[in-house]
């Protein structure tokens, strides 16, 4: 293959139709303040699973989805034996979340796609564009199931189980999906890969801080999350004295308090976050009976994380008082460091298209992480407005999209070939 960048793939990504195709996943699911609400296995995450299908198969895509609900379009490689190339990311959003996290990876990788056959070339090994299943764990938890049950990290049937607020299980969810999607191949779970590619935006400021275009991923920070229930007794806000009261909120609020204390680091590494506190009954003259909150835990030092983890159902145990408390440990991951080689090939391609780029590390988490112990992985960023990113104001310039899809089609193109 010719040095010349023009006769490779990524001369023929095309920024407009990347931008047009945002523009419609952006539709299904709109908030009012310009966001996206598009929950996993809701009829939302189904209809943008089938508009991805159909623009699949204009080019000629095959879709398939396994049992846990992820998604798959396959351009056929010229070695039918050869295990295939993997890209993409996620449709699923936060409830207020953005235009761009998670959908710009699956739809870069099908602009990447595009941009390979419009070349003309036709690769050795498949190359399957991927939508993985819940990597938010916004409507069920933990994130990332897909992913993780792929890469036989986490067992089908424990999260089949799992349910939301509303009871709905994740099995009753997909399947609804799969009614929406029944002329879609079932694909089978142990289906190996040669490689993943994952594009994102950087939901960080640091690359548009430094007027830089792309971000080659070192390595994605660990992560620790738990779920808190404390329970205590319901009883009347005006005749039940202090003495006789077992208050849930106040304990748990103690809890969190001593939490933040203990977790705190002059030096701001230590990631702490309760992003879910919900209060029972939830009443103005009611004592509450029970809350239950979240606890998102993070650091780049695997040593570090585990030692911060340790300390949270001890310091939970403590602040109980009269009250009742259970800590579980919902996921664990440590930190790791992707392939010198993936990175490099990442690396020689931003360079190659004269486009500025430095090594960065991913403080959030991506699927890439539990792809990572099945294949060579790595991920590439494109700058994020601000840093700001699960929320409404997310933006990203089309500009900077559509470098991230020329690097991502000349790494696929040369991990296929």
């Amino acid at each position: 293959m010719s040095a010349d960048t023009k006769t490779r793939a990524s001369a023929f990504v095309d920024e407009k139709r990347l931008a047009e195709r945002l523009a419609a996943m952006a539709r299904i699911g709109a908030t009012e303040k310009g966001g996206v609400n598009r929950q996993a296995l809701s009829k939302e995450d189904a209809a943008a699973q089938q508009l991805l299908i159909r623009w699949g198969e204009t080019l000629g895509l095959k879709p398939s989805i396994d049992a846990i609900g992820n998604l798959f379009l396959r351009l056929e490689g010229a070695d039918p034996n050869a295990a295939p190339v993997l890209s993409g990311s996620h449709l699923d959003t936060q409830p207020t979340g953005g235009k761009f996290d998670g959908v710009y990876g699956v739809l870069a990788a099908l602009e990447a796609v595009q941009a390979i056959v419009a070349s003309g070339v036709r690769p050795r090994a498949s190359i399957d564009v991927v939508a993985w299943m819940n990597e938010e764990g916004s409507r069920f938890a933990p994130g990332m199931m897909g992913s993780a049950v792929f890469a036989g990290e986490r067992r089908l049937d424990t999260v089949l189980a799992v349910t939301d607020e509303s009871g709905v299980s994740v099995a009753d969810a997909l399947m609804q999906v799969r009614s929406c999607l029944r002329d879609v191949a079932a694909r089978a779970l142990d289906e190996r890969a040669a490689a993943y590619v994952e594009a994102h935006i950087e939901q960080g400021p640091h690359l548009e801080r430094e007027g830089l275009t792309i971000g080659v991923v070192t390595g994605i920070q660990g992560k620790r999350t738990f779920k808190v229930r404390v329970d205590g007794e319901a009883a009347h806000a005006g005749t039940s004295t202090r003495a006789e009261r077992k208050d849930a909120l106040l304990a748990a609020i103690a809890m969190v308090q001593a939490l933040a204390e203990a977790l705190h680091d002059a030096q701001d590494i230590v990631k702490f976050t309760v992003g879910r506190f919900d209060v029972k009954p939830s009443a103005p003259s009611v004592v509450p009976s029970a809350v239950d909150f979240s606890i998102d835990l993070r650091h780049p030092d695997s040593q570090a994380l585990r030692a911060l983890g340790d300390k949270v159902q001890p310091i939970c145990e403590a602040h109980a008082g009269v009250c009742a408390v259970r800590v579980t440990e919902l996921s664990s991951a440590m930190s790791l460091e992707f392939p010198a080689l993936m990175r490099s090939v990442i690396r020689d391609a931003a360079a190659r298209l004269n486009l500025a780029h430095r090594e960065i590390l991913s403080t959030a988490g991506h699927d890439a992480r539990y792809l990572h112990a099945v294949c060579p992985s790595g991920m590439i960023f494109v700058p994020s407005h601000r840093g700001l990113t699960h929320c409404e104001a997310e933006f990203t310039t089309s500009a900077d999209l559509a470098n991230g899809a020329k690097v991502l089609a000349d790494v696929l193109e040369e991990l296929a070939s």
